[in-house]
């Protein structure tokens, strides 16, 4: 990876000479193709959003985990991601599950109005194949040749991650499957990794379980921003306790932050700092935790769409850009 980008910025240093020398550093259209080229090139700027979305729980009592997760892929695709850049693990299918009395539906609120799961849910993991070996392959792509391309997360070092996790857990730890677990040093360890095979520009790693906080306590790769649900001995509440499906249908922390979200488009100027302000301890039931000494950006300078969105910026020209007959 690391090679092809050093070729492209070659080319695009030659392009840019080109443009300048012949047409000379004053013609607009030249500079300005220029600076657009630079722009894009530029090993600072960011050109693609990915979103990793995990859901470790199996069994009917644990719905809510599977509806978090589903309401999380509803947003991120409402916001612009598209399914080839997201990658759903849900470990458990709960629409078809034979106590479910509204067959190949998730919901998140008792009053029903939202059908999570829907006409056009890809899920790319699920069941089985939701461990822990198969969730560290996929961050650090070190998964076999014959790895279908929805399983892979084809990342590079302009790419902006927003991996969501929630299931059961404890301190420094997370359940999956209720077999297996993986620690904090195990996903601490994957990101390293991922820094240093240029998988990423910046991660956005959020939590919902009991004692999240401690799951990135241990992380050190840089540019990683990091939010959990509770903090070291608390636990993460369920919220909406739904009498028809007989379970509760999302959790608290989950649930407020899906809230703030359902005001935010794609095109929104809400920075992360506008999300974590509107955290109410009194109403999450827990301490969220919020960990930035590994991200270089300030949180009011760092927009949601950052993370969430997949917006491009398409300007149309009135004339073509000059490169010269002999390069066409």
């Amino acid at each position: 990876m690391r090679g092809i980008h050093t070729l492209l910025r070659l080319f695009a240093a030659v392009i840019v000479a080109h443009l300048l020398c012949t047409t000379g550093a004053a013609e607009p259209a030249a500079t300005a193709a220029a600076g657009r080229i630079r722009k894009f090139l530029d090993p600072d700027n960011h050109t693609n959003n990915w979103a990793v979305l995990v859901c470790t729980s199996r069994f009917w009592f644990n719905y809510r985990h599977i509806a978090n997760t589903l309401s999380m892929y509803r947003t991120v695709k409402r916001m612009g991601i598209p399914d080839s850049h997201i990658i759903l693990m849900l470990a458990d299918d709960v629409a078809c599950n034979p106590r479910n009395c509204f067959p190949a539906t998730v919901f998140d609120h008792p009053q029903k109005s939202t059908d999570l799961y829907g006409d056009n849910v890809e899920v790319d993991y699920r069941g089985y194949e939701v461990t822990v070996e198969n969730f560290i392959r996929l961050l650090t792509g070190r998964v076999t040749a014959n790895t279908p391309r929805n399983k892979r997360l084809l990342t590079d070092d302009k790419s902006n991650i927003f991996i969501y996790m929630t299931g059961h857990g404890g301190e420094d730890f997370l359940k999956f499957q209720d077999s297996e677990e993986i620690n904090s040093y195990d996903i601490a360890d994957a990101m390293q990794q991922m820094w240093e095979k240029q998988r990423y520009r910046e991660i956005l790693f959020v939590i919902d379980t009991c004692q999240a906080n401690t799951m990135f306590s241990k992380f050190y790769a840089p540019n990683v921003l990091s939010i959990g649900s509770s903090a070291k001995g608390e636990n993460s509440y369920s919220h909406y306790h739904d009498r028809d499906i007989g379970v509760s249908v999302i959790d608290r922390f989950t649930y407020y932050n899906l809230k703030f979200f359902e005001s935010v488009d794609m095109s929104s100027k809400h920075t992360m700092a506008d999300l974590i302000g509107t955290y109410n301890i009194s109403l999450i039931h827990s301490t969220p935790g919020v960990r930035t000494d590994l991200f270089a950006r300030e949180l009011e300078k760092t927009y949601l769409s950052d993370f969430f969105g997949a917006v491009q910026e398409v300007e149309l020209t009135a004339e073509p850009y000059p490169i010269g007959k002999h390069l066409v």
